[in-house]
């Protein structure tokens, strides 16, 4: 069952079934009930904290997929496709292009005022999502393309956390900032403890945990202590971690999370707003010229270092399938419109129709190009 769960492919088929069923059982008689559910709030006193149940998934739950990408980032800054200016160049290059372009498109449409607000929404690539397009519809294109589109894909959500942190941070307590900063510096002397003893889990974790409720407590969302976390552990540590905590991301906690944020009820009118259209249009449009152009730029710039760029239609196949938004902007929607509800549900219909476009149209080009390489 682990090594079902650690497919890509299956993984993307369950995040994309549970997204579905979220939004069409929103629209059925249980919606109202489901909803409700979802907006049940389960306080800890003692601690101060009072979520909802949609809230817990988001910000707890979540953490440790953003955990998983953070070990997944430093292996590839360390030993993989970003551990050299050299190798890095022409995915940095691209991934900026394909941020910029798609936050642009949304704010030429999105008519400013409170919509305005979800320009990060349509920066961010699904890694999970876009590794499986390949996956299954790429079984004989080049190894590198598959490798430009994790690196494309681990810088742009890089770029997103970035956002994260910064944008998106509330009323910020930099006494709780600094204990939580003294946390991970345990955590992290802990992890090397480990590599040398292999020892002490439990303290790691319990340490893990604290600097989890130090950063949510501290007005940063609280996912960014998962990519901390996952920086700081030791390599030796760090990939078997989230080797064995893959599974429990893909079977769990992105399905949880894919389910609860999708559970949207369509409105009978207007549901077509700015919002819905900045996102619809930004998240395929605006990857797909962005990556194109970014990429396009980077090869020229690196031309020196790389013998064999991608480019024409395998570049633009890929810039296609990194219009697949999903988890990363479905959280990044629930930031920006935050105590906006009509906003907040025009905007994941929008991820989720963008995505779609995406999803469908880069399978197609994928799969010609699966079958041009073989």
């Amino acid at each position: 069952m682990t090594a079902f769960l650690r497919s890509e492919r299956h993984s993307s088929a369950i995040l994309l079934a549970c997204a579905v069923f979220g939004l069409v059982l929103a629209n059925t008689a249980f919606g109202p009930t489901l909803i409700a559910l979802r907006d049940t709030h389960l306080a800890i006193e003692p601690l101060g904290l009072d979520l909802s149940l949609g809230h817990w998934i988001s910000d707890l739950l979540l953490a440790i997929f953003f955990f998983i990408v953070a070990t997944e980032l430093k292996a590839e800054l360390t030993h993989g496709e970003l551990s050299s200016v050299r190798k890095a160049l022409v995915p940095v290059i691209a991934a900026v292009g394909g941020v910029i372009v798609p936050a642009l498109i949304y704010l030429a449409l999105s008519g400013g005022g409170d919509a305005a607000r979800g320009w990060p929404i349509p920066t961010a690539t699904d890694i999970a999502f876009a590794v499986g397009v390949i996956a299954v519809f790429g079984r004989h294109l080049p190894t590198r393309m598959r490798v430009f589109l994790l690196a494309l894909a681990v810088i742009d959500d890089l770029i997103g956390i970035v956002i994260i942190a910064t944008v998106f941070a509330r009323d910020i307590q930099p006494l709780l900032i600094v204990a939580a900063v003294v946390s991970l510096a345990a955590f992290a002397i802990m992890s090397r403890v480990i590599h040398r003893r292999g020892a002490l889990v439990p303290v790691a974790i319990a340490l893990a945990l604290l600097t989890w409720y130090l950063v949510a407590q501290s007005g940063v969302h609280p996912t960014i202590a998962g990519v901390a976390l996952g920086l700081v552990l030791h390599r030796s540590v760090g990939e078997p971690a989230s080797h064995a905590l893959t599974p429990l991301s893909n079977g769990l906690v992105l399905p949880l999370f894919a389910f609860t944020a999708a559970l949207v009820a369509i409105p009978q009118s207007n549901a077509i707003g700015p919002v819905f259209l900045g996102l619809a249009v930004a998240l395929p449009v605006g990857k797909a010229i962005g990556i194109t152009i970014g990429g396009v730029i980077g090869a020229r710039v690196a031309r020196a270092h790389t013998s064999n760029p991608i480019l024409g239609w395998d570049l633009f196949a890929l810039a296609v399938t990194g219009g697949l938004g999903f988890t990363v902007a479905l959280l990044v929607n629930q930031l920006a419109f935050d105590g906006l509800p009509q906003l907040t549900d025009e905007g994941v219909l929008g991820v989720l129709t963008g995505s779609g476009i995406s999803l469908v149209a880069g399978a197609a080009l994928i799969s010609w190009r699966s079958r041009v390489h073989r």
